[in-house]
């Protein structure tokens, strides 16, 4: 495995909120004191869980998310092409993602449910089937 591979899968994970390690099984980040994804450290108690969010022709990663109602959480998302929509209607969030820009949405979910998230900036043939899904739990 290459070194740019590595880091790719490691970043993944990050993302989808798991610990990436050799020989050592993944393990979930806690709702409420998730691992800071940049330094490793456990974040303060009173700041949001941190979530990283890649955007690309035709993908979010990780394509699925889980929260908990009443919990804020803070979203750091990206594009790695060009400009997308991040839009989940049942939750009220609408958000441009600019290339080369990290985009940071902090919102408290009101509700618990299932929601389809979608790109709602027109980013090439394959635009109608970018989405993920971002659940959230009571």
């Amino acid at each position: 495995m290459n070194k740019k591979t590595a880091f790719i899968i490691a970043f993944l994970g990050v993302a989808a909120g798991v610990s990436v390690s050799t020989g050592l099984p993944a393990k979930p980040l806690a709702y409420g004191n998730a691992t800071a994804p940049v330094s490793g450290h456990p974040a303060p108690p009173d700041q949001p869980r941190v979530i990283q969010i890649v955007a690309h022709k035709f993908a979010f990663e990780p394509n699925q998310i889980t929260l908990k109602k009443d919990v804020p959480v803070t979203l750091h998302l990206t594009s790695q092409d060009v400009k997308h929509g991040f839009y989940i209607r049942g939750l009220k969030v609408d958000e441009e993602i600019e290339p080369g820009k990290t985009t940071e949405l902090t919102f408290t979910p009101g509700k618990a449910g299932t929601f389809p998230t979608i790109c709602d900036h027109f980013c090439g043939l394959g635009h109608k089937n970018m989405n993920m899904t971002v659940v959230v739990e009571e």
